[in-house]
Parts: structure tokens; sequence; C-alpha cells
């Protein structure tokens, strides 16, 4: 706390200091503590200048923050936090983050339309399974997966489905 501004909050009588609390802090109290109201004033006054925006962002609502997101950065942010905002556009423009789209992680060749199924087993039950397909020489798990679904299929008589499964293959 700067001096002046202590000496001042100390020469307050205790009705003066208790207005001067709920002024700057917006509480109304009957504390009789000065140190603890001296105290509370001048946090609320710190945090008050701190609280103060600045540079060149700081007239920009999150909505034109994500405007000038997108065009800086190439591509859009779901995030609504200022603070993040200005931060990647100022890396941006420092060349420190990517710009422009980013790159897709699929594989060449790989279908667009992908699901993902949900599989939970036990671990013993998994274990015996990997034993299972590795000692006849599938590649891997999802190509077990994809053949085994295939052949049940065909089982159940679901011919089109089951034909489905043997192009993957």
């Amino acid at each position: 706390m700067h001096m002046a501004t202590k000496d001042k909050l100390d020469a307050l009588r205790l009705p003066e200091l208790q207005a001067r609390f709920k002024e700057v802090v917006g509480e109304a109290t009957k504390s009789p503590n000065r140190k603890f109201l001296i105290r509370r004033i001048d946090e609320a006054l710190a945090k008050k200048a701190e609280a103060k925006p600045r540079g060149r962002f700081k007239e920009l609502s999150v909505e034109e923050l994500r405007a000038k997101y997108v065009e800086v950065v190439g591509r859009p942010s779901g995030s609504s936090s200022k603070p993040y905002l200005v931060w990647k556009i100022r890396e941006a423009e420092k060349g420190h983050v990517p710009v422009g789209p980013r790159t897709s992680r699929r594989r060449e060749g790989e279908p667009t339309d992908m699901r993902i199924l949900p599989l939970r087993l036990e671990a013993r039950v998994v274990d015996k399974m990997d034993d299972a397909w590795r000692e006849r020489d599938i590649p891997n798990r999802m190509e077990f997966f994809r053949r085994a679904l295939g052949h049940y299929l065909k089982h159940l008589g679901a011919s089109d489905a089951a034909r489905a499964f043997e192009q993957e293959a």
C-alpha cells in the first residue's frame, strides 16, 4: 500500500473508515478492527488497480477477439477466455504458434466417415483373445475383430453386412 494512502486511512475516525470500507469494498461492516478494515481496503484497491485492461485489445469483446483470432491464426476458436485469445493472437503474430487450418490426422486412403465402437472386456479375456489371434498369424487386434464380425454376420445370415467386412480385409 502507498504510505500516503495508509496514513490517510489511519487518520480517519472509525465511522469514516467503515464508510470508506463500504465505498471501496462494496460491503457494509460494523467491524471495530481498524487494521482489518485498512487491510481489506488496500486489497480491494490493489485488485481494482490490476484489473484495468491494457494494450490494444483492452476494448475488444470476446466476439471481436474471436474474429481477430480467425484473422490472425486462420482457424476459429471456441474459447471464451479473453486472456487466452489475446495471448494466442500475440503468439501467432510473433510466429510462435502454427497458423492456418489444422492438418488432418487422417491417413491417406483412409475413409473419412469412421466410427469408434466401445468395447469393454475383462483383462484376462483380452489376454486370452490376444493369444488366440497371435497364434493364427492375424496381423493385429483390429483385423481380428473385423474378421470375427464378418464371420459372425455371415453366420447370422446378414450376407450384405458380412461382405462389407470382407472388403476391409
